[in-house]
C-alpha cells in the first residue's frame, strides 16, 4: 500500500498545477454532485419504469381476460351444437325432395327449440354437412359450398378438431362487404364416424370485439397480432372494412406476451407510454439548470481566480523554458508577486542573461565544427575520385597493350576510340552524377573494348527499363561492377562467358544487377567480400583487395546515406550476380 501510495504522489508530481487543482474540483465537487444526483434520478426513474411494466401487465392480463370470454363463449355454443343429437339426426337424414327439407326444417326449429338453445347475441351460426339433399340458407349449408373457402382449408390443414381464425374476407360474395372475420369452426364427430361430414362454424362479431377494447379506455396502446398482422388495437388499427396492417412498433413495445387459443398463437403487445418522470423533469429543467450551475460553476469561478494568481504565471515560466531549444533564450517581460514564483521569475531572468552568453559561444564553435565536418566529407569524396581514374585507365590501357602483342592488328584505332568515349566521360569531374543512359554508353564502350581482347570467350547482354534511363547515379557505378566482373571472372575462366546487366525499378527502388558466368567464388571468398561491401570504409579502401568495388560501394552509401543495399551471390565454376538496391528518393534531388 505505500509503494501504490508512492507511486501516485509521483505521478501528480509530473502534473502541471492547472491539471492538478481541475482534478481537485472535478474530484471533490464535480463527481460526487453528478454521482448524487444520478442516483436520486435513477432511483426515481426506476420506480417509474417498475410502475409502468406493473400497469402493462394489468393491461394485457385484463385484455385477454376479456378476449377469452368471449371466445370461450362461442367454444361454449359450438360444444352444446356438437353435442345435439336432433342436429346430428337432422344432418343426417336424407331427403327426397327440397320441399321434404323445408317441412323437416321447420318441425326441427320448432321442436328443438334450436334457436333458444344458442343463446348468444352478435354471433352468426351456421352448421354445414356434406349430405348433398340440405338446401343451402339460415343455419345449414352444404359442405360442398364451402371446401374452398380461406377458414375451411385452414380447418383441415391444422389436422385439429377445433381452431380459431381471423382473416379477411374480400371473397366478393353478392351483396356482401370485404371485412374482418373471426370465426371459431368445430368439427361435429361427437357421434362417431358413421355419420356425414359436419363443421359448425361461430362468427365472433368483430365489431363487438373493437367496442370492448375500446371501451376498457386503457392509456397505453394495445396490440394483438398474429405473424406479424394486426388483428386487434385501440390506437385506430381496427377498421373492420379494412385488411390488416402489418406491426412495425417492435421498438415501442414495452411489454408483450403470447396467447394460445385453440392452436393459434396471438401476440400481446403493450407500447410504452409517455414517461411522467421524464415528462416533470423537462419541466422542471431551468430549476434544475438553476440548481446545477450553482452547485457546479461557482467553485469553477472561484478555481479560476486561483489559476490566474498561480498557474498563469507559471505558464509563462513554462513557455519560456521553451525556447532552451533555440539558439537565445527569452527573459519574462513581467517578473511580478512577492510569493515563491515571483521569486523565480526574477532568478529565472538573471539566469537567462548569463545563459545567453554562453549559448553564443557554444554555437558559433558547433557551426565551425559542421562546415570542417562537411569539407572533410568533400574532401573524401574527391580522394575517391581521385584514386579510381587511375586504376581503371591501368586495366584498359593493359587491354590494348596486349591485344597489340598478340594480334598485331590495326583494329587498334578502334579499340582507342571506345577508350576516348570512357576518357570523355571520366576526366570531367565537375559533377559525380551521370545519367543512367550516359553510364550504360560507358559500359558498351568497355565491353566493346574487352570484346576484342576476349573475342568469342565473351558475350554481354544490356536491359535497361526505359523508364529508368534519366535517372541520375554517381558516375562510375555501374562500370566498376561490369569491370570486375570481367577481370575476376571472364578472365579466369578458359570457356565462353556471359555478362549480363539490368537496370529496372522495383516499386519505389531502382535496383540494378551486374551478373557474369564466370569462375566465381568460393565460400571464403563470398564471405570476405560480403562483409568488406558492408563495412566500406575509408580505411578499408587503404587494404589491399577489390579497391575499385569497395571504392564504388562507400560512394554509393556516402551520397545516399548509408541507404544503399548490396546482395552478392556466387557459385564456384558457375558465375556470380552483384545486385545494388537504391531508394528512388535518395537520387529523387540530382536534377537530369
Amino acid at each position: 500500500m505505500r509503494s501504490l501510495w508512492q507511486r501516485f504522489e509521483r505521478l501528480l508530481d509530473d502534473y502541471k498545477l492547472k491539471k492538478k487543482l481541475l482534478i481537485l474540483y472535478i474530484c471533490c465537487v464535480l463527481i460526487p454532485l453528478i454521482a448524487t444526483d444520478s442516483i436520486v434520478l435513477y432511483i426515481v426513474i426506476h420506480s417509474e419504469q417498475v410502475e409502468n411494466q406493473h400497469v402493462m401487465e394489468n393491461d394485457a392480463s385484463a385484455v385477454q381476460y376479456s378476449l377469452s370470454n368471449i371466445i370461450e363463449h362461442a367454444s361454449g355454443t359450438a360444444k352444446n351444437i356438437y353435442m345435439n343429437e336432433y342436429v346430428e339426426e337432422f344432418l343426417n337424414t336424407e331427403y327426397e325432395t327440397a320441399m321434404d327439407y323445408v317441412i323437416a326444417y321447420n318441425n326441427f326449429m320448432k321442436n328443438s327449440l334450436f334457436d333458444s338453445s344458442i343463446g348468444l347475441d352478435n354471433t352468426q351460426i351456421t352448421i354445414y354437412a356434406d349430405n348433398e339433399t340440405i338446401v343451402n340458407g339460415g343455419e345449414f349449408g352444404r359442405l360442398s359450398s364451402i371446401r374452398e373457402t380461406e377458414w375451411y382449408q385452414y380447418l383441415i390443414q391444422s389436422g385439429q378438431d377445433s381452431v380459431l381464425y381471423f382473416y379477411y374476407d374480400d371473397s366478393k360474395s353478392p351483396a356482401v362487404d370485404a371485412k374482418r372475420k373471426l370465426c371459431f369452426v368445430r368439427r361435429m364427430n361427437f357421434f362417431g364416424s358413421g355419420s356425414c361430414e359436419k363443421v359448425v362454424r361461430v362468427e365472433i362479431d368483430y365489431s363487438n370485439l373493437v367496442r370492448v377494447l375500446n371501451n376498457m379506455n386503457y392509456e397505453s396502446r394495445v396490440y394483438i397480432c398474429q405473424d406479424g398482422k394486426i388483428l386487434l388495437s385501440n390506437d385506430g388499427y381496427s377498421n373492420v372494412g379494412q385488411n390488416f396492417l402489418t406491426f412495425d412498433k417492435y421498438e415501442e413495445v414495452g411489454y408483450e406476451k403470447e396467447i394460445s387459443y385453440y392452436g393459434t398463437v396471438w401476440q400481446f403487445y403493450i407500447l410504452k407510454g409517455k414517461n411522467s418522470v421524464m415528462a416533470s423533469i423537462g419541466e422542471n429543467m431551468p430549476l434544475i439548470l438553476l440548481l446545477v450551475l450553482s452547485n457546479a460553476v461557482l467553485p469553477w469561478v472561484l478555481m479560476s481566480q486561483i489559476n490566474r494568481s498561480i498557474t498563469m504565471r507559471m505558464q509563462e515560466l513554462s513557455r519560456a523554458f521553451e525556447s532552451v531549444d533555440k539558439d537565445r533564450l527569452k527573459e519574462l517581460p513581467r517578473a511580478r508577486g512577492q510569493d515563491e514564483i515571483g521569486s523565480l521569475m526574477q532568478n529565472y531572468n538573471r539566469m537567462v542573461r548569463r545563459t545567453n552568453e554562453l549559448i553564443q559561444t557554444v554555437y558559433k564553435e558547433r557551426l565551425r565544427e559542421q562546415e570542417m565536418d562537411i569539407a572533410r566529407q568533400n574532401a573524401e569524396l574527391l580522394a575517391l575520385h581521385s584514386q579510381i581514374n587511375p586504376h581503371f585507365l591501368f586495366n584498359a590501357l593493359e587491354s590494348i597493350r596486349m591485344h597489340s602483342i598478340l594480334k598485331q592488328e590495326y583494329e587498334t584505332a578502334d579499340m582507342v576510340e571506345k577508350l576516348a568515349i570512357m576518357e570523355r566521360q571520366n576526366v570531367d569531374w565537375g559533377n559525380d552524377t551521370v545519367e543512367i543512359k550516359r553510364e550504360i554508353e560507358f559500359v558498351e564502350a568497355y565491353l566493346g573494348l574487352q570484346k576484342y581482347r576476349f573475342g568469342e570467350r565473351l558475350s554481354y547482354e544490356l536491359d535497361i527499363d526505359v523508364g529508368c534511363k534519366e535517372i541520375r547515379i554517381p558516375k562510375l557505378t555501374v562500370v566498376t561492377f561490369v569491370e570486375n566482373a570481367c577481370v575476376h571472372g571472364i578472365e579466369s575462366k578458359t570457356a565462353p562467358g556471359w555478362i549480363f546487366v539490368r537496370i529496372y525499378q522495383e516499386e519505389q527502388v531502382l535496383c540494378i544487377e551486374v551478373e557474369d558466368t564466370g569462375d566465381g567464388l568460393n565460400e571464403e571468398e563470398l564471405a570476405d567480400i560480403r562483409e568488406r561491401m558492408k563495412q566500406a570504409s575509408i580505411e578499408k579502401l587503404k587494404e589491399k583487395g577489390r579497391v575499385g568495388m569497395l571504392n564504388a560501394c562507400l560512394r554509393l552509401k556516402m551520397i545516399t546515406e548509408n541507404t544503399a543495399q548490396f546482395v552478392i551471390e556466387s557459385e564456384k565454376g558457375v558465375g556470380t550476380m552483384v545486385q545494388i538496391r537504391i531508394p528512388l528518393e535518395k537520387l529523387s534531388g540530382w536534377a537530369v
